[in-house]
């Protein structure tokens, strides 16, 4: 019997370590199927951070019991592909996966749809597999040997999977070239969520410049650091945790104009993005949720004009502009754009960035997502499960064609 709309969901996301991006993301798909059960590789999320699930059990693989999982559940990537496969997901008419690495590998049957919300193809598999080589010191010796290979083997793994999805989500148009690129399929956009109610449009602003991240060697926050300890009149104010802090905190130790606060609660973090001159994010981000609640607090943003930036912040020279761009990953190229923000003759108006950051609203989010549900699952539906009143078994095949016993 034809089903009108799938009635149980499954969502499985890579892994649950620390809040980010595509955590929020991953909020407003349960919002939107509240009943969905949830899977995981591994779900090391503190108490303080599940409402980020709302409360939802997960469930996870193997890996969540190996040893060292908690800490370095990481350096167990090349079994990640083994383990999204054990996942059964076999009752579930509908799958979703949220997918930065391997969530999208599960295993599904042709009864099954299956649509992959993509943040960026394997990142550490391809186009970041440098940067992930150099940031865990495997870019040399015999064992950047073994982990080459194993990113070959993850790449082959990851193409060999392309099939098991129905329908392709990108998270921006800078990720769907991508996914063109790594996979050779068309995926459809849906721009992330952003609650722009819970930041408050400030007219006023302080002095400071504010970045806040994740402080991880593609983040680029030393290219920051590096600027303002030339520029010893302008602040700089750091928001965020990671294996770089130690290191930036003693590249900067002797300079009073940055400063660095470590991880901040939301409303602090609100607090400090509504306070600011402007917000200054130096990474080739695939999209990047940040800049638009900066532009949600009236905070014009100072960013690296590549990626997801260019889809989220109006630059200088277009109608209402709420930020500029600088060309390279350089100090230099950084302080030309901070030059040419500090000498704006029209400063840009936060009522501009306000606007523009409401183009990715939750509620849009939301409505688009049911849509696209609702679209494909009857297409999905009619072909998987035909009228029993229609004459034609196979195209071009009636009953009349076939054979009388």
């Amino acid at each position: 019997m034809r089903r009108i709309f799938p009635r149980r969901v499954a969502i499985v996301h890579d892994w649950f370590d620390k809040p980010g991006g595509a955590e929020r993301v991953l909020h407003e798909l349960i919002v939107c199927f509240p009943e969905a059960d949830l899977f995981a590789v591994v779900d090391m999320l503190s108490n303080d951070d599940r409402d980020l699930v709302r409360y939802k059990f997960v469930k996870t693989t193997f890996i969540q019991k190996l040893p060292g999982a908690r800490k370095h559940f990481r350096r167990y990537l090349p079994l990640m592909p083994l383990a999204i496969e054990q996942l059964d997901l076999s009752g579930y008419d509908l799958v979703i996966s949220s997918s930065w690495a391997v969530a999208k590998g599960v295993i599904t049957s042709p009864d099954q749809l299956h649509i992959a919300y993509i943040h960026t193809p394997l990142r550490y598999a391809w186009h970041q597999q440098h940067n992930y080589l150099k940031l865990e010191q495997l870019d040399r010796g015999i064992k950047s040997i073994f982990a080459r290979l194993a990113l070959h083997w993850l790449r082959l793994w990851d193409l060999r999977t392309v099939n098991n999805v129905d329908v392709w989500l990108a998270n921006s148009s800078n990720v769907a070239r991508r996914i063109r690129k790594t996979y050779g399929k068309r995926a459809q956009v849906l721009y992330p969520p952003v609650r722009i109610e819970n930041f408050t449009l400030t007219f006023e602003k302080a002095k400071y410049y504010f970045t806040c991240s994740r402080l991880v060697q593609y983040k680029r926050v030393d290219l920051l650091v590096e600027a303002f300890l030339s520029r010893p009149g302008s602040q700089l104010v750091v928001a965020g945790d990671g294996p770089e802090l130690p290191m930036l905190r003693e590249r900067a130790r002797s300079a009073p104009n940055i400063r660095f606060l470590g991880r901040r609660t939301d409303s602090e973090i609100r607090e400090l993005l509504q306070n600011a001159r402007a917000f200054v994010f130096a990474a080739n981000e695939d999209f990047g949720i940040a800049p638009i609640e900066a532009q949600a607090c009236g905070t014009p943003v100072i960013a690296f004009g590549q990626g997801g930036a260019l889809e989220t912040v109006r630059g200088l020279g277009v109608d209402r502009p709420t930020g500029c761009f600088f060309d390279e990953q350089t100090p230099a190229s950084f302080l030309e754009a901070l030059d040419r923000f500090e000498n704006l003759g029209v400063p840009i108006d936060p009522n501009d960035c306000r606007a523009n950051a409401s183009r990715f609203r939750s509620e849009h989010f939301r409505e688009r997502l049911h849509n696209i549900v609702k679209r494909h699952w009857i297409d999905f539906s009619s072909a998987a499960y035909p009228d029993p009143k229609s004459e034609a078994l196979v195209p071009g095949l009636s009953k009349s064609d076939l054979p009388s016993r």
